[in-house]
């Protein structure tokens, strides 16, 4: 039987978020805030701390789902200094919003993470990378960063420990590409955010070519709420892994998903991994709006992929996207499309995203990108040619990091949503071409470019 989630489940992330004055210290410590912090710094060790979190198999949230434990390993044995800590806040990945919520209601518990993952690292300076367009959660953090100066929680002997942390608030440019944790770290030091060849690994040589851990915001959250409560808690959430696939280490813990589009309650909700994406539409989100139905929906962020109406009950967890063809669960950003969208329109405004989005760097990201917007173009001003579908699925399958082609995910994302549309919704596509271009829809000649207004 599965969990009434409605009824049953007790949000932990989103807890106090309700509550007046949430971002503030004294409600936060009202709520039970820092004891963890003090009880793991007076009595833990910090590779015991690490273990614990190794053991938990948390998994990170910000899209790739690394085992957060396991990444914290890779970190140098003895290095005499310094280690840093970067916090992921450039939250750019269309349809997500939680980091957000996370940052402007409950930036403490944020807080407590970072500080409890940086003491487990050894990181004795951490930046936290914020998104430039949330200017309210800029403010709410500074201002609980210095709430935590004031009482004793960063700076020399925090808590009265040995150990000692500075935390910095860095606002970026709003680019996407700075999502991508060597992207950050370039743009950290003041650079083009050019994500950077790997190896080295930002755990060996990241931020100012020291060892580097990069995390999310919402993870470290998770990091605070393990210690709280314990492995056994966390691991008692979520799905365990696939007996038939050893690389699977399973999804657990509670994870926020935000749900958006065509629905009757958009919103940011908490459930453990695994819930499906009916059960997210309908459970939370009030179903597809108008008494319509859903055409489609996008799993985790546009650049997971698409899924059709016949494919919602997929489980959102690490490993349920990918069964459906996607490139996994992202940042379980949910977009729901109703039976009125065309998914023509819909490639062409992820192709247009993309294409801005790139930084150019790898000449299969740069000019498929490019060029995947320039066909939807003409397609829809009504010159394309059924030959163009194949074109662009040449594309999408060659360009990304898994064929071999690019250093960072971007192309990926880019390719999916291209792959997905065009293979699950082709008949549209094609219906779409021969209505708006009757007598040249067979045409395999090379097209003439498009005058300047008829891309707009």
């Amino acid at each position: 039987m599965r969990l009434n989630l409605l009824s049953e489940f007790e949000p932990i992330l989103l807890a106090n978020i309700h509550r007046e004055h949430s971002h503030t210290l004294r409600v936060y410590e009202e709520q039970g805030g820092y004891r963890s912090l003090k009880r793991v710094l007076a009595d833990q060790p910090r590779e015991a701390f690490r273990d614990l979190i190794k053991g938990s198999a948390l998994r990170g949230r910000g899209g790739a789902g690394f085992p957060c434990g396991l990444k914290w390993t890779f970190l140098p044995e003895n290095h005499p200094g310094p280690v840093y800590f970067c916090l992921n806040a450039d939250e750019s990945e269309p349809g997500t919003f939680n980091n957000r919520i996370l940052m402007e209601e409950d930036p403490h518990q944020v807080l407590e993470g970072l500080i409890l993952s940086c003491y487990a690292t050894k990181a004795s300076t951490a930046y936290i990378y914020l998104r430039y367009e949330y200017p309210l959660a800029y403010k709410r953090l500074q201002s609980a960063i210095d709430e935590l100066y004031a009482a004793g929680y960063l700076g020399d002997a925090v808590c009265g420990s040995e150990f000692s942390l500075n935390i910095y608030l860095h606002r970026g440019a709003a680019a996407y590409i700075c999502g991508e944790e060597t992207g950050l770290i370039e743009s950290l030091e003041g650079r083009r955010a050019w994500p950077r060849i790997k190896p080295p690994f930002p755990a060996v040589e990241g931020a100012f070519r020291k060892p580097t851990v990069v995390n999310n915001v919402e993870t470290a959250a998770c990091v605070k709420q393990i210690a709280d409560r314990g492995v056994d808690w966390f691991r008692s959430l979520g799905t365990p892994p696939d007996p038939n696939n050893p690389r699977d280490p399973g999804s657990f813990g509670p994870k926020l998903y935000c749900l958006s589009g065509h629905v009757e309650k958009p919103g940011c909700y908490e459930a453990p991994l695994g819930i499906t994406v009916s059960e997210l539409i309908n459970d939370f989100g009030g179903g597809v709006w108008k008494g319509r139905k859903a055409k489609a929906a996008v799993p985790g962020g546009i650049s997971m992929g698409l899924l059709t109406a016949d494919e919602l009950d997929c489980k959102l967890d690490f490993s349920g996207p990918g069964k459906y063809g996607c490139l996994g669960l992202g940042t379980a950003a949910v977009v729901v499309l109703d039976e009125t969208v065309s998914i023509v329109d819909f490639l062409h405004n992820t192709c247009r995203f993309f294409a801005h989005e790139s930084c150019g760097q790898c000449t299969p990201c740069r000019e498929g990108t490019s060029w995947s917007l320039k066909m939807l173009d003409r397609i829809r001003a009504g010159q394309g040619r059924l030959l163009d579908l194949d074109l662009l699925l040449e594309i999408g399958d060659f360009i990304g990091i898994m064929p071999g082609t690019t250093i960072c995910g971007l192309a990926d994302g880019a390719a999916w949503p291209i792959k997905n549309a065009i293979r699950k919704f082709r008949d549209e596509f094609e219906q779409y071409i021969k209505r708006t271009n009757p007598t040249g829809y067979m045409e395999t000649s090379p097209p003439l470019a498009l005058e300047l207004h008829s891309i707009h």
